[in-house]
């Protein structure tokens, strides 16, 4: 089974800190995650709509609210009735709803996701969905044997995950040849042992689609996938990141720790999301298929198969913090510069370090988010946080 997933650079300047007026970001007493974890500090930023600098900076309606990188969501199939495995004549609107509504949950990129679908909905939808920066639009989108790869998908120039199970003939191959063109392999949907599994990150995969989901289960002979996370035979230095939905009915709060504290630095977490976010009880289409949402639960219509998620990004977040108990400064870093790391965007996303996109969110004590930056400009604010 595969899914592809887009995604894309936001255009970045060259000017130098010395040509630009720099202002800061109004924050007061704010705590701002970086390098050395929350500090008192508040964010500079200049008219490049880069971070440059962290100082004391007074802001008296965000006192000692934590700032932090934008979540960047590396999974999103659709939200709000938008499908975006539906060949339609206008995608882009649709990404256009979803982008502008996820700007509430903290949320500044994202990868429009297309699930398992017949050739001709990706011949018709992957070139819809091109590059786009964030702003007060709503948040940007970060771009979407070989040639039967190509005969299925058609242009990849857009794409930028890829989910492949790597038990199926010729994997390796197809591995080799999608991280060529720098796209990242993810492995999922499958049920490959741990042999499968490592000789496909030995090949270029780097990514666990979600893990314990859609896969096999752990076992003590032999882990599969799950295994990645402990392996000593990945190449030396590699460092395998692995999605994880933290909604609280994808996976057990014991299943999260003993990931978390296995593997800390590759978690990433992932929403899911599917088109039914954001709309209640009832049937929604995913694809090819039809979902029912019942509560917090989204099942394939007539039974009980999980079918990805109707959790925001900021409701992942404050679950996977009180499920594991990392600190607060973990949590956020796995929603914003893990998947960063993933892409390879980390000087420009994902953080609040000198000459990053100044993409953040501000957030009160309990990590709701109170408003969301892009750029440097507010582009989403909560009305009890209001001047």
């Amino acid at each position: 089974m595969w899914s592809v997933v887009t995604w894309a650079r936001s255009p970045r300047d060259s000017l130098s800190v010395e040509s630009h007026v720099v202002r800061p970001v109004p924050a007061s007493d704010c705590q701002c995650t970086g390098n050395c974890g929350l500090s008192p500090k508040a964010c500079w930023v200049r008219h490049s709509s880069e971070c440059v600098a962290t100082n004391w900076q007074r802001w008296p309606r965000c006192a000692s609210s934590p700032t932090a990188a934008s979540c960047a969501a590396a999974r999103c199939s659709g939200g709000f009735g938008v499908d975006f495995s539906r060949a339609t004549e206008d995608v882009g609107s649709g990404i256009a709803l979803v982008a502008q509504r996820i700007l509430s949950h903290g949320v500044t990129s994202f990868c429009p996701t297309l699930v398992t679908s017949p050739p001709e909905v990706y011949h018709k939808v992957l070139p819809q969905i091109p590059v786009k920066s964030g702003g007060p639009h709503g948040a940007g989108v970060l771009a979407n044997a070989f040639h039967d790869v190509l005969a299925t998908y058609g242009s990849l120039d857009n794409v930028r995950i890829v989910t492949l199970a790597p038990e199926l003939d010729r994997s390796l191959e197809v591995i080799q040849a999608l991280t060529a063109q720098g796209i990242c392999v993810s492995l999922g949907h499958s049920v490959a042992d741990l042999a499968a599994a490592e000789e496909a990150v030995q090949n270029g995969a780097t990514f666990i689609t979600h893990l314990f989901n859609a896969m096999l289960p752990f076992h003590h002979r032999d882990p599969g996938i799950v295994g990645l996370l402990t392996s000593d035979q990945l190449p030396p230095g590699h460092c395998i990141f692995y999605g994880m939905i933290a909604d609280g009915i994808h996976t057990n709060p014991a299943a999260l720790r003993i990931a978390h504290r296995a593997h800390p630095q590759g978690l990433v977490l992932v929403t899911d999301a599917v088109p039914a976010l954001g709309l209640g009880n009832g049937r929604h289409t995913l694809g090819q298929q039809e979902v029912e949402v019942d509560g917090l639960i989204a099942h394939i219509a007539g039974t009980k198969t999980l079918c990805g998620s109707i959790a925001p990004m900021d409701v992942c977040i404050r679950h996977f913090l009180q499920a594991t108990g990392c600190s607060v400064e973990s949590a956020l870093e796995a929603a914003s510069l893990h998947p960063a790391q993933l892409l390879g965007l980390e000087k420009t996303k994902g953080n609040l370090d000198f000459g990053a996109d100044a993409d953040f969110v501000v957030l009160d004590d309990s990590l709701h988010v109170q408003a969301t930056y892009i750029s440097g400009e507010l582009v989403w604010q909560a009305e009890e946080a209001g001047p």
